[in-house]
């Protein structure tokens, strides 16, 4: 017999995760009434020019000590444990293998990110794999993607509606949550690093601990200049 299990599915790069990553999954979670927000790191990011500046061993160490105080979210290696680009559609084509049917699955992004959907391997048919859960970032909300992307703008709902209407098992759906989210990002957490700034607010103190720890992101010479836990 199967579970009807709600699993959010947040993939990303987080080099380093940081508070807008957190806001989101949990953001999702609270709004689809979620069970489970597994979040995904990436092993090869598709659409980057170069590779992650920590290692997949770091980055899904410092995901873990950021989902370890938040209930209902937790680190999931399916990406690292397959070689070459990680693309969202093979994620979600390997989780219907495990049995997650596309129905159960939410697949959490940011606004601006799935703003890019088009650009993304195998779309369109990428939007029939998962639910989708968009949620709003700094400079773009989740109400104005109907606007951006009109041939989608029929499968998108408020996700204060999608929170409490049973998901169609046969169509998956679009689901906006427009509510603030830190203004953060990886890139400017890793330039703070470098040049001896503090990122304390930024990433989870947890986090930060160990960063600084195992000196990440700093360019040679630069040992224990880092003053990530600093005002």
């Amino acid at each position: 017999m199967s579970v009807h299990r709600r699993i959010g599915i947040l993939g990303g790069t987080f080099d380093p995760i940081h508070l807008g990553h957190v806001a989101v999954a949990e953001a999702a979670r609270t709004y689809l009434n979620l069970d489970d927000v597994w979040v995904v790191p990436t092993r090869v990011p598709p659409h980057r020019a170069s590779g992650p500046a920590a290692s997949a061993y770091h980055r899904f160490a410092m995901a873990a000590l950021a989902c370890a105080d938040h209930p209902g979210l937790d680190t999931c290696d399916v990406e690292l444990a397959r070689p070459g680009p990680s693309y969202t559609a093979d994620t979600l084509r390997h989780l219907h293998a495990a049995g997650h049917p596309a129905w159960q699955l939410f697949f959490v992004t940011g606004a601006d990110a799935f703003a890019e959907i088009a650009t993304w391997r195998d779309y369109p048919a990428v939007v029939n794999l998962a639910n989708f859960v968009v949620v709003s970032r700094p400079g773009l909300a989740a109400s104005a993607l109907p606007d951006r992307l009109p041939a989608l703008a029929a499968r998108m709902c408020p996700a204060d509606r999608g929170s409490t209407t049973a998901v169609d098992i046969n169509e998956t759906g679009i689901y906006l949550v427009d509510t603030p989210t830190p203004d953060v990002s990886s890139t400017d957490v890793r330039a703070r690093i470098r040049a001896g700034r503090p990122i304390a607010g930024l990433v989870p103190p947890a986090v930060s601990d160990y960063i600084q720890r195992h000196g990440l992101y700093l360019v040679p010479g630069d040992a224990g200049r880092t003053t990530v836990n600093g005002g």
